[in-house]
């Protein structure tokens, strides 16, 4: 399948990749990728595409998503984002409108959250793959155990980290963290149907960059 990730994720999650469990997940997922009769996304290069563009030891801000999007052309492996030229789904909408009210910033031309990811923001899906058109249809196949344990080793082995949970499967994930070791903000999730009752005036960006700031680190130009 040609999966790229970076060299310092392989080693911090080692005895997940060599666990019985993730073999019996990748057999799955690679079957569902060689099914002619089933469509899944990301393409299946960009599975790992979160832990390759944001290294373990450089990553200073998670941010987690449920699954991929699972429109076709829409995944790219970093949750909520999209690739230039793919329209903005609602709730990454709703993400830059904060954006941009909290911090300043202009309203961005696409969809790509790349460049956050470069400058050491994680950003993890709970469930890596997903069919298209039916949300949550890889959750419970292991993805979420591999993922738990991508932000745990985050939480232990890192200090002053950010974690930015949204919605109540991402605060759930998040319930382990020590909030006086790192900064965990919460709220309702983007979208649409939730945004006005607590996303909109979170203030995460800014309070992100504010905590970074006073623990020594390069704030993220979001």
């Amino acid at each position: 399948m040609n999966v790229r990730i970076d060299p310092q994720w392989g080693v911090a999650l080692a005895d997940e990749f060599n666990a019985p469990y993730f073999k019996d997940l990748t057999d799955r997922v690679r079957s569902e990728y060689s099914n002619p009769g089933v469509r899944v996304y990301p393409p299946a290069a960009q599975i790992f595409a979160a832990f390759d563009a944001s290294p373990f030891n450089e990553t200073k801000v998670v941010i987690i998503g449920q699954d991929p999007y699972h429109g076709p052309g829409q995944a790219n492996g970093l949750c909520f984002s999209v690739n230039p030229g793919i329209d903005m789904p609602p709730s990454l909408r709703n993400i830059f409108k904060e954006v941009c009210d909290d911090t300043g910033a202009p309203f961005p031309e696409n969809g790509d959250l790349s460049r956050w990811a470069r400058q050491g923001v994680l950003l993890l899906n709970s469930s890596l793959t997903v069919r298209e058109h039916t949300p949550k249809s890889h959750s419970g196949i292991g993805w979420e155990r591999l993922t738990d344990a991508a932000v745990r080793k985050l939480a232990t082995e890192r200090e002053n980290l950010v974690f930015i949970l949204w919605g109540s499967d991402a605060i759930r994930k998040g319930a382990f963290i020590d909030r006086n070791r790192h900064l965990v903000l919460t709220s309702v999730h983007p979208s649409p149907l939730s945004a006005h009752r607590g996303f909109f005036g979170n203030h995460h960006f800014s309070r992100a960059n504010e905590y970074l700031t006073a623990h020594g680190k390069t704030p993220i130009v979001w």
